[in-house]
């Protein structure tokens, strides 16, 4: 197996975010201290000593995932469902990133065929044809809200089509698969015997969206077909990067066997001390603050980041996210994209604000697009917005064009 291509938008990070002075390219809501997450616990008298088992030998323990952690895992995808998810369906990983990967390397082979919706995490189409698989993409249309057509994935997919990727909410538009999208996806895949892998990982963060509204997307693994597989992570909607704790699930248990059989080649066992932690954050007593908290930061940073845009109609055009902690701008200057890629780099030189280039991150046809991360600390996002404010009046007009 030959390595993927550079990981470009992993790349941009890794480079930038460390000397930072605004980070308002991070897709994480604003990452939180034990403390913090303590206190966020219906339980008032709960302190952060009382999260972690100091007592515990720190053995393997469960290879799969701790019992806690994955009967509240079970319990929320159980939710409003006849059928309950059971704990023995999810596998525990180190991240969301380690759970999609695993799942690309127990279910393909050279000669497979995937479809994956895109833009998205380049990891989505890049392992995949590391892996031997022939990859189409299954394209948004920023003219349409970023929803891709429906008749254009049916006529994407082959005989040899063994899987179609979801990113759902999707990274970096912010935009989702409605339900009646999905229910269509999920009625066409049944019919052809393909396997539909979702990258839930912004999920359950909707904050232009609410379950009353008939377009709310349910998760991949509520709408009646076994053969489909959820991933999703501590990170982004719950605040806890650093713990390093994520998972996939699926009701069809052989594809769960399938992906803990290779799971054995990439992790023994995911931490002890993180699993208590994440267990702690998805508990009935600690979880409804925690999504609280980030919900309402995600509101509030981005009538902020809403109010730049419009203030900067004549070089900014978007379409205003609903969920997850990402939204994709696109610059120009006299009907023209700019060299994104440009003006993110003299933006943080001369400003220390950080945010990603699209056509570097996600792909060569968003020239001109910039993904912002609205959902760090508010007072971050508001002094950087600021900051920005400040570089389009005095440099933007000397910023090259893309080619």
């Amino acid at each position: 197996m030959p390595p993927p291509p550079p990981f470009t938008v992993e790349q941009w990070m890794d480079k930038y975010e460390t000397t930072a002075k605004y980070n308002i390219a991070e897709t994480c809501c604003a990452s939180i201290s034990i403390d913090e997450l303590a206190s966020l616990c219906e339980n008032k008298q709960t302190k952060a000593s009382d999260i972690i088992d100091l007592s515990a030998i720190q053995h393997y323990g469960d290879i799969r995932g701790s019992t806690a952690l994955r009967s509240n895992l079970s319990r929320l995808y159980s939710t409003k469902v006849g059928t309950p998810l059971a704990e023995d369906n999810i596998l525990i990983q180190p991240g969301a990133i380690a759970s999609n990967f695993v799942v690309f390397y127990a279910l393909l082979k050279p000669g497979d065929h995937v479809v994956c919706h895109y833009p998205t995490y380049q990891q989505l189409y890049s392992v995949p044809a590391s892996l031997g698989a022939e990859v189409d993409l299954w394209r948004s249309k920023p003219e349409n809200a970023w929803l891709p057509d429906f008749e254009e994935l049916k006529a994407l997919v082959r005989d040899n089509t063994k899987l179609i990727v979801l990113n759902n909410p999707q990274n970096p538009t912010g935009q989702i698969l409605p339900k009646a999208l999905l229910h269509k996806i999920i009625d066409f895949a049944e019919s052809k015997d393909i396997i539909v892998m979702s990258d839930e990982v912004y999920r359950p963060l909707f904050h232009g969206i609410t379950p009353m509204n008939k377009d709310f997307p349910p998760s991949i693994l509520s709408l009646g077909y076994k053969n489909t597989i959820a991933t999703g992570s501590m990170s982004k909607a719950y605040s806890l990067a650093g713990i390093r704790v994520g998972w996939l699930a699926s009701r069809n248990k052989d594809l769960v066997e399938k992906c803990a059989s290779a799971r054995d080649y990439t992790t023994i066992s995911v931490s002890q001390l993180d699993q208590q932690i994440a267990a702690f954050a998805l508990s009935p007593d600690t979880l409804h603050g925690l999504l609280g908290r980030n919900i309402q930061l995600a509101k509030t940073n981005l009538e902020l980041l809403e109010r730049f845009v419009i203030k900067h109609d004549e070089y900014c055009s978007w379409t205003k996210p609903v969920a997850g902690t990402t939204a994709f701008i696109k610059f120009e200057r006299d009907g023209k994209p700019i060299d994104a890629k440009a003006f993110c780099e003299a933006l943080q030189e001369k400003t220390g604000v950080m945010v990603l280039p699209g056509d570097y991150g996600f792909g060569e046809e968003w020239k001109g697009y910039v993904r912002v991360g609205f959902v760090n600390r508010t007072e971050i996002v508001k002094e950087g917005l600021e900051e920005v404010r400040k570089f389009m009046r005095k440099e933007y007009d000397d910023l090259p064009l893309a080619e």
